[in-house]
């Protein structure tokens, strides 16, 4: 699930709008942010394999440090534990422990199953909504799509740079995620550097749609 982590962020940042939209989408992504760098240092294995399922062709071999449950729990605590430590209500730091953990339940609900419940000798678990390419868009679709709608309802552009900037965003992300059952990835390699590259630029430009944003009254 791509817009459908994207689509978490938006709401949070509806339901707290003082935190910047490029904190929401780092939590929302941020098992994401994780599994390149560990693909890159072989803790984590991906076989590229089209046809794999409907929508990705991706086996996921071994990420239980990046996805296992457990450690999606773990990472959520620590985004709560550095929101506390930079000053941030005990509200807003558990929302953002919700937001990592939402990771991992909305990837359960996409992948085959794969999705680990720790690391180590695991369970693996996963409802398969991407053996369909329709119901992945539609689904996906309706969540995110809800999640724009939410967001435009709790914030107006102050400028030009916020209409530009927040829209250029949602095509741009929308467009890599319907991409994705027809451009499979080369090597496990430039799979690793190109979402490296992608997830952070996702959380630099909502950041930068979002300060060119204010709360509706």
């Amino acid at each position: 699930m791509f817009v459908g982590h994207l689509a978490v962020a938006l709401a949070a940042k509806a339901r707290a709008p003082q935190i910047s939209l490029g904190y929401w989408v780092a939590a929302a992504i941020a098992l994401d942010l994780l599994w390149p760098v560990f693909l890159l240092l072989g803790i984590e294995r991906v076989t590229i394999a089209p046809g794999a399922t409907a929508f990705t062709p991706l086996i996921f071999d071994s990420y239980p440090w990046s996805h296992s449950l457990a450690m999606a729990a773990v990472w959520g605590m620590l985004a709560a534990a550095l929101a506390r430590w930079r000053g941030q209500s005990f509200g807003v730091a558990v929302l953002l422990a919700l937001v990592v953990l939402s990771h991992w339940l909305l990837d359960y609900a996409t992948h085959a199953p794969d999705m680990p419940l720790w690391p180590g000798a695991s369970p693996r678990i996963g409802l398969g909504l991407w053996q369909s390419v329709p119901a992945t868009l539609l689904i996906e679709g309706i969540m995110f799509t809800g999640a724009v709608a939410l967001y435009l309802r709790r914030t107006r552009a102050i400028d030009r740079t916020g209409h530009v900037s927040f829209w250029s965003f949602i095509l741009i992300s929308a467009a890599i995620w319907a991409a994705g059952p027809w451009s499979p990835p080369p090597n496990t390699r430039a799979l690793a550097w190109v979402g490296l590259a992608a997830t952070w630029l996702l959380v630099a430009w909502a950041a930068w749609a979002d300060k060119h944003r204010a709360p509706r009254p």
